[in-house]
């Protein structure tokens, strides 16, 4: 819906910034054709209205020992407002867990979570998960092999 609001250009500049977020305003500004100021007033109207929402390093998970990725399926105990607030609260603030969706069908959360080793998440089920009232059952799936992670949205102009 907001989208409306976006033309080519800016759709160029939001491409540019998911593959390199480093390029300078002068850089952006060659590479769409314009002056660095219009470009640079595009740049805080998208950070302004929301299209762009930070601007991060993305780091190798393997040289930082984190590199035993799992999706941990979890179903609460019981679904309510409540609980569920409850249960998103408790998981914003474990650091362990860096992605969570709240979904659809057996489950009601899927989490991300990086590790060094299984003997680590282990630790981690027992000592952290195995501490939230609210979980009801867990289910672990480790990633075998990483096939396609891409930060980007495919963005059409």
């Amino acid at each position: 819906m907001n989208q409306i609001n976006l033309d080519a250009t800016d759709i160029k500049l939001l491409r540019l910034l998911q593959e390199d977020a480093r390029l300078t305003t002068k850089q952006l500004a060659a590479k769409v054709n314009l002056s660095t100021t219009p470009v640079f007033e595009r740049l805080k109207r998208l950070e302004r209205d929301g299209f762009i929402q930070k601007y991060v390093a993305i780091l190798d998970a393997e040289k930082l020992n984190l590199g035993f990725e799992v999706f941990c399926s979890v179903k609460l105990k019981q679904m309510s407002r409540d609980v569920a607030h409850a249960f998103v609260d408790v998981i914003k603030d474990i650091p362990q867990v860096t992605e969570c969706y709240n979904i659809s069908g057996e489950f009601d959360y899927l989490l991300k979570i990086h590790a060094p080793d299984i003997k680590y998440y282990n630790e981690f089920i027992i000592n952290v998960l195995g501490t939230v009232d609210s979980i009801g059952s867990i289910q672990s799936s480790f990633v075998m092999k990483e096939i396609k992670h891409s930060y980007g949205l495919n963005l059409q102009d």
